[in-house]
């Protein structure tokens, strides 16, 4: 992949210089050569992002910044103060959450691992090379030392943490930390069947965790590891949206409904393409670069991964494509993921917005809502795949508290045992959803029922949209508007595409009132359909 490997030396060269004005050139700061992020914080990781950058075309043969002194001193400087700002026992801060934080030393050091895996292979260095190495190796080691203290908080730390203790337990020969890695690694990978992670972090974490998984499978000689990461990356080959953007709905972490392309996926597509002959995943890594061009953004930052493994920057592949034509089901994630061409549809277990439709300028999240004891909105707790549609249900429990049998030892509610008392149960509202695909788009049948004359909406989110029409009208949106329709089908469309809903239905107005705190989708034009319980309704959707 030449023209990517020398598209991605240029925009390096890029990034190095923009970062060189970062920096903190003020040698009575305590910040003194870190590198500023947009808010004003200084932090070890940003710079260490920015010593990586630099460190690539330093050390690249190709590069007009090759043994650059500037760039030299001014990553010598950084690595001073990444280094001031290490704990005694070689862990970092995150300063805006985590101290003494395993885990954030555990990126700190993987971000810089790579520029010392190189350094280290050349068979002589320069003494400006020398310099560089000393300073990268004496925060790895002492970083590597420090994860033996260990915690963390999410699944994806873990193997941040392991990975990084393997890979310094290989480079310094240092056995404890290779056993530190394994008692890790017996909580085993949490890498389903469909190839999800825990987090469902498509916009993220899966990457991380991806990342980690390949430093796994290096450092202990087992290839096992990447095994999840080949998984995962045939489940991502179903979460490309029309406009190139990666699915993230389903994620439990801040990417959740972020827009992301899938840059960050490039390497992984490239080096196990290239390494178990698997061509979509080849034809993956052209298209994410034709993401790039098209969205005009930085190319994928990869380059010192490249001059690690050199001869893939020679590997070509003629395909650039991604599968516009499916239909999957993963059950363990509890999602399915529909393709038709320029058009996708996602269904989702336990997901308040359970439907979404996207025809790339255009996308819908539907939900079911309304207030039953303390659900505020329908999230399926089941989710079939028969008849060729997709079934949701949820039941939701009623239930009140009962008042103790005997005399409580305090008065104070706050201090009353209450998980010990009976309870009295019912009624249920039970829920039902059918998405069956049409030509063109989506029939959806919607049944609640258990109680009579509860006020439920389905509510219907538009982003992307600047009108809605409907035979009585046209009404211009800026994307935050509240609308309740009563009839007929309406359409939502801009300049370059449309959707077609209905028959709408508006027997109220109850939209977000004081016992239903499930909001609308931020930032959405939103139409209300509302009924009464016992509701039974079909909507059609239509590109």
């Amino acid at each position: 992949m030449r023209q990517h490997y020398e598209r991605m030396l240029r925009d390096t060269e890029y990034r190095a210089l923009r970062e060189l004005k970062k920096q903190n050139t003020d040698s009575h700061s305590p910040w003194y050569g870190a590198m500023v992020m947009p808010d004003g914080v200084y932090m070890q990781k940003h710079t260490l992002y920015c010593v990586a950058d630099m460190s690539a075309v330093y050390l690249n043969r190709d590069s007009r910044l090759y043994h650059d002194e500037g760039l030299l001193n001014s990553m010598l400087t950084a690595l001073d103060y990444v280094a001031s700002t290490q704990h005694e026992n070689g862990l970092f801060d995150y300063i805006t959450c985590n101290f003494f934080s395993a885990p954030d030393t555990a990126f700190c050091v993987g971000i810089i691992l790579p520029a010392r895996q190189y350094l280290a292979g050349l068979e002589a260095m320069t003494e400006g090379e020398r310099r560089l190495f000393e300073k990268l190796d004496a925060i790895i080691h002492r970083g590597g030392r420090g994860l033996l203290e260990g915690g963390f908080h999410t699944p994806n730390h873990r193997w941040a943490i392991a990975s990084i203790l393997s890979a310094c337990g290989k480079i310094y020969g240092e056995e404890d930390l290779i056993a530190a890695a394994k008692v890790y690694l017996n909580e085993g990978i949490d890498c389903n069947v469909d190839g999800e992670y825990s987090e469902k972090s498509a916009g993220n974490y899966n990457g991380v965790n991806n990342d980690a998984m390949l430093l796994l499978s290096e450092a202990l000689s087992d290839p096992s590891f990447e095994q999840h990461v080949i998984r995962n990356l045939k489940m991502m080959l179903t979460y490309w949206e029309p406009d190139g953007s990666v699915f993230t709905a389903n994620s439990t972490r801040f990417d959740k409904d972020r827009l992301v392309y899938p840059d960050g996926y490039y390497w992984a597509y490239l080096y196990l393409g290239a390494k178990y002959g698997i061509s979509e995943f080849l034809s993956m890594a052209n298209y994410i670069f034709k993401i790039v061009d098209e969205k005009r953004l930085l190319s994928p930052n990869f380059l010192m991964q490249y001059m690690l493994r050199p001869e893939l920057i020679d590997v070509e592949h003629s395909e650039c494509s991604t599968p516009e034509n499916y239909r999957a089901f993963y059950p363990d994630s509890g999602i399915a993921r529909v393709r038709r061409g320029d058009w996708t549809y996602t269904v989702m277990r336990d997901k308040s917005n359970f439907l979404y439709v996207n025809n790339g300028s255009i996308r819908l999240a539907v939900k079911i809502g309304g207030s039953f004891c303390e659900h505020r909105a329908f999230k399926a707790s089941k989710m079939e795949d028969k008849d060729g549609a997709f079934h949701l249900h949820e039941t939701m429990e009623g239930w009140y508290y009962l008042p103790f049998d005997e005399k409580p030892a305090t008065s104070d509610w706050w201090k009353m045992d209450n998980a010990s008392r009976k309870k009295k149960r019912g009624p249920n509202m039970d829920i039902d959803v059918e998405i069956r695909e049409a030509e063109r788009g989506i029939d959806l049948k919607i049944r609640v029922f258990g109680v009579t004359g509860a006020p439920w909406r389905v509510e219907l989110a538009f982003d992307g949209i600047d009108r809605i029409s409907n035979e009585h009208m046209t009404m211009p949106v800026r994307g935050d508007e509240v609308i309740v329709l009563r009839d007929a089908f309406f359409t939502v469309s801009n300049p370059a595409a449309s959707m077609e809903v209905g028959p709408a239905f508006g027997l109220h107005h109850f939209t977000e009132g004081k016992e239903d705190s499930e909001t609308k989708t931020p930032g959405a034009a939103t139409v209300y359909l509302t009924d009464y319980t016992p509701i039974e309704r079909s909507i059609s959707i239509r590109l």
